[in-house]
């Protein structure tokens, strides 16, 4: 059977999807990845310490390595016309390890680690595991440190769980402390320290670099599966991978700006720290965004009306109804797997849509041939929360709250379906591209 136009399409967005998540274990790494892809589009880097002379254009920013806010000064409209804003966050749930991690007993080393975000800890049993991050050091040739990317990209670290023998108590809980350091090799005879083994690794991946007689200042390390992403389903109707929350919208967010056409004004905006609350240097919850769109409007007043033209879609993974647990769900909207977008509302305002700015997203959605899905937590069920409250509440920016749905969410492996991804960057692409009006 011959595939149609979309099937390819589809087919070859998801490739390059798994790409980008393969290459994106951490934070740093999907920045680095994100950068890459913009130099190779022609966008400019600009550094925030150094003056800004700013032409029609298209430019980006990096901030602590995890944050990136990209913008193009669109040929045909001015900046008080506003911004198309993409929202999106770089960061997972993780076990990170701890700054002094080492650990032995029973003949084993192991490694101390914290658990960043609400991880589903279960799913962290019995995985592959390897290590990514950053690392600082202090290299003989210079007196301050430099920091560096770091992945070992093979099986480092296991976390089995117990055995059921000894385990007969189906409710007991994992200690955090405890419970969850991760195996990392057999203690033996003078076994390397865990500075030795990242220097050793170093070594490997920047070859260029001398590293004799250097000294390891600091490190920004995570945990993550190996298992890259795959498609399940009898005819491949369903994704599996980590980190779909949220790389999956940064992905979007980063192919959607990248388009050839930069006629217009648009900017993704991709902060830190959502998994623990966005307050930060590179969270939402930091200056990062206001201090760049100082730079690209300096005059207050231009400033904001060229905000108050503006629109930003807050782009996070939604719960999809769980077929095992649909009692978990609101009877009244269930969301399925490959049937679009989800718009999010909360009547505490957890998410930022509102009536106004969910009309603008349903007519983008019909530009581009969608039909979004509605989301709202059960009435007596807590509601979680984006960037996009933080996002519309500092800046004045109307925004939407909306997302692929997920099942699985904050799982080391989760789950959407195979034509969500692209469904998103459908409605991306019509967002940039459509004759809309915001005001």
């Amino acid at each position: 059977m011959n595939s149609t136009p979309m099937e390819n399409r589809k087919a070859a967005y998801n490739t390059d999807l798994f790409s980008f998540l393969t290459a994106s274990p951490t934070a740093f790494h999907a920045i680095h990845e994100m950068s890459r892809r913009l130099d190779d589009n022609g966008f400019t880097r600009l550094k925030e310490n150094d003056l800004w002379t700013l032409v029609p254009g298209s430019y980006y920013v990096v901030r602590d390595g995890a944050a990136l806010l990209a913008f193009t000064l669109g040929s045909r409209e001015s900046t008080e016309q506003g911004f198309r804003v993409i929202a999106a966050h770089t960061d997972s749930p993780a076990l990170q390890v701890k700054p002094q991690p080492e650990l032995s007993g029973c003949g084993y080393r192991r490694l101390g680690v914290e658990v960043y975000g609400g991880a589903i800890l279960s799913s962290w049993l019995d995985r592959d595991l390897s290590l990514a991050g950053r690392v600082a050091v202090r290299l003989q040739s210079s007196p301050t440190s430099k920091l560096f990317l770091i992945h070992f990209e093979t099986p480092l670290l296991s976390l089995p769980s117990l055995a059921i023998h000894l385990n007969r108590d189906s409710t007991e809980q994992l200690n955090r402390q405890q419970n969850l350091p991760p195996i990392m090799m057999e203690t033996g005879e003078n076994p390397p320290d865990f500075e030795a083994i990242l220097i050793a690794r170093l070594r490997k991946i920047y070859p260029q670099v001398d590293f004799e007689h250097c000294e390891l200042t600091a490190f920004d390390l995570f945990c993550h599966d190996l298992t890259p992403p795959c498609l399940s389903g009898l005819q491949g109707e369903f994704i599996h991978a980590g980190r779909l929350d949220n790389l999956l919208s940064c992905h979007a967010g980063i192919t959607a700006i990248t388009n050839p056409d930069r006629s217009r004004n648009t900017l993704l905006y991709c902060s830190n720290h959502e998994e623990t609350g966005s307050l930060s240097i590179s969270g939402a919850q930091g200056n990062f965004l206001s201090s760049v769109l100082s730079r690209i409007l300096p005059d207050p007043v231009s400033r904001s009306r060229s905000l108050a033209s503006s629109f930003c879609i807050s782009l996070d993974n939604a719960h999809a109804t769980h077929p095992n647990y649909p009692e978990k769900s609101d009877s009244g909207h269930e969301i399925r797997l490959n049937r679009g977008p989800v718009i999010k509302y909360n009547a505490s305002q957890r998410y930022a849509t509102s009536a106004a700015t969910a009309a603008i997203f349903c007519d983008i959605c019909h530009d581009a041939g969608i039909a979004p899905q509605k989301f709202v937590m059960r009435s007596d069920m807590p509601c979680g929360s984006t960037i996009g409250p933080i996002t519309a509440a500092a800046h004045g920016i109307r925004t939407v709250d909306v997302g692929a749905a997920s099942l699985a969410m904050h799982s080391i492996r989760e789950m959407t379906g195979s034509a969500d991804p692209l469904l998103c960057f459908r409605a991306l692409s019509s967002f940039f591209a459509g004759n809309f009006h915001f005001v």
